[in-house]
């Protein structure tokens, strides 16, 4: 084997492991690949098209640059984990947007019905967000057949159904260790994406997911530290 050839294969192995990864963390399963276009973009320029004068930032002057650079530049990119990150977030955000809405009748800490007030705030409108991201590509939100409760952070129907039925102190309990899990699975996914994932407007998201909640896992952590 040539020295390129190996240097080849290493790089092809390192990406498919990050691909197997970022699987892994958003549906549990590393069998069973999206069915999504691998990218998104537009033709190329022809390598003859003329420059193209690009204003500078206030206070700097204008340059030229290659057409096809400028063309590239403005086309949106995906992959395809990011749009699988987008569909397997939705229903993320909407089990915690539904363990949320069972705080105000339910908790007695009032910390626990600000942030859970928090959680529905931030995340119910990320949800739009998300759908008309898909949309504006022309891409379905469902999976057909997908077990979205593999997820890194997602509550079985048991889990949820208590805690439903438990009210005062004992929900307060539960609410913290549950939301916890969740928004931990939500972080994975999140760091995750931002490994392999190409589309700018996710890679933002991603990062504000990640940071966001970590955030919100300390301040549920301080509502049971001893």
């Amino acid at each position: 084997m040539t020295v390129r050839r190996g240097r080849t294969l290493i790089a092809v192995t390192a990406v498919a492991l990050a691909l197997v990864a970022l699987g892994v963390a958003l549906w549990g399963r590393p069998d069973r690949p999206p069915a999504v276009p691998a990218a998104a973009s537009s033709p190329s320029l022809p390598a003859d098209a003329p420059p193209v004068i690009v204003p500078g930032r206030p206070g700097e002057p204008a340059v030229t640059r290659p057409a096809q650079e400028v063309r590239d530049a403005a086309q949106p990119r995906y992959n395809s984990l990011d749009v699988w990150f987008v569909r397997m977030m939705i229903p993320h955000h909407q089990q915690a947007v539904e363990m949320a809405a069972l705080a105000p009748d339910r908790a007695t800490d009032p910390r626990i019905r600000a942030i859970a007030e928090r959680v529905r705030a931030a995340q119910q409108p990320e949800i739009g967000v998300m759908r008309a991201w898909l949309t504006a590509r022309g891409l379905p939100a469902e999976v057909p057949n997908h077990d979205h409760g593999t997820m890194r952070g997602m509550q079985s129907p048991e889990a949820m159904r208590q805690l439903a039925a438990t009210r005062g102190a004992q929900f307060d309990r539960l609410f913290v260790r549950m939301m916890t899990e969740h928004h931990e699975g939500a972080v994975t996914m999140a760091t995750d994406l931002l490994k392999v994932g190409v589309d700018q407007t996710m890679h933002e998201f991603a990062n504000s997911v990640a940071t966001e909640q970590e955030a919100e896992i300390a301040r549920l952590r301080e509502l049971i530290a001893p």
